[in-house]
């Protein structure tokens, strides 16, 4: 089935049109939709009213599905179906949670800019991120193209990260934050790891920076001169001309690849609810 294709931000974010993600995707629809993430890694669909397990039925549809920090946490769930992450401001009651909850803790990390499970092996490729009930004011996501970000940089500088391997760690944002309920069992299911600063996406071939809030050691590099040099590439990373901010609905869907991309939340008043749902997909072996 031939999809439509409204571009919203140059080659970082369009929006699909004349699609129901709620029936299963043919072998055409499927190719569609992977063609046009080669191009624009940011997707965007309105009026999408999807169940749980619609939602990841939709999800592994592009490979398995990745757990991320779901690995760590010992928490009860709202939701059944245990491939879709909770990302609601309420408890299992469905009370709004204070400011300081430590669960809150992980929902306002999601405000630095981040790619989802870099910090793990392997990271996550595809998110679906379905839009539940959103408040009227704020709450907006940004995305932002590593592959722009580093056609930009200056060609000393393209050779210096080139070589370049980063520690990702999926605690360095919380304890940036004071923490969250993370025991130290859990934290030791996801230990560091490190990726390459550049790489190649293989549908486009073109290369990408990979760095985020996750990042906090270069290797065979003193950890003060690292965090100051990351911090710097990130700041060029997530220029304005780079960015795309979308303003949700309620029945928004946002897919992206994280291997390119990174994202962050904006704020809202933490007194209303917020409630999104996600689904991601492991990167192939």
């Amino acid at each position: 089935m031939a999809i439509d294709l409204n571009p919203l931000h140059a080659d970082l974010a369009v929006e699909i049109g004349n699609i129901d993600l709620r029936r299963p995707l043919d072998g055409e629809t499927l190719a569609a939709l992977r063609s046009a993430l080669a191009r624009y890694p940011v997707l965007v669909f309105h009026g999408q009213e999807l169940s749980d397990d619609e939602h990841a039925a939709f999800t592994k549809s592009f490979g398995p599905i990745d757990a991320g920090l779901v690995l760590a946490a010992k928490r009860k769930r709202r939701l059944k179906n245990t491939d879709v992450i909770d990302l609601a401001n309420i408890d299992i009651e469905g009370n709004i949670l204070d400011a300081g909850n430590a669960r809150n803790v992980s929902l306002l990390a999601n405000q630095m800019w981040h790619s989802d499970s870099s910090f793990k092996d392997p990271p996550a490729q595809y998110s679906v991120l379905c839009g539940i009930d959103l408040p009227g004011e704020g709450g907006d996501t940004e995305f932002a193209d590593q592959r722009a970000a580093y056609d930009a940089l200056s060609e000393p500088m393209k050779a210096r990260v080139e070589t370049m391997v980063a520690e990702h760690w999926a605690f360095h944002s919380r304890n940036m934050l004071g923490g969250g309920d993370f025991t130290p069992e859990g934290m030791a299911a996801l230990p560091p790891v490190e990726w390459p600063i550049v790489h190649t996406i293989p549908e486009s071939g073109r290369k990408s920076l990979f760095v985020g809030v996750h990042t906090r050691e270069i290797r065979g590099m003193a950890t003060a001169e690292a965090r100051m040099f990351l911090l710097d590439l990130l700041e060029h990373a997530t220029q304005r001309e780079f960015v795309y901010r979308h303003r949700w609905r309620n029945g928004d869907i946002v897919m992206w690849d994280n291997r390119c991309t990174l994202h962050r939340g904006r704020p809202y008043d933490l007194t209303k609810l917020r409630e999104l749902r996600r689904c991601s997909t492991e990167v192939a072996a």
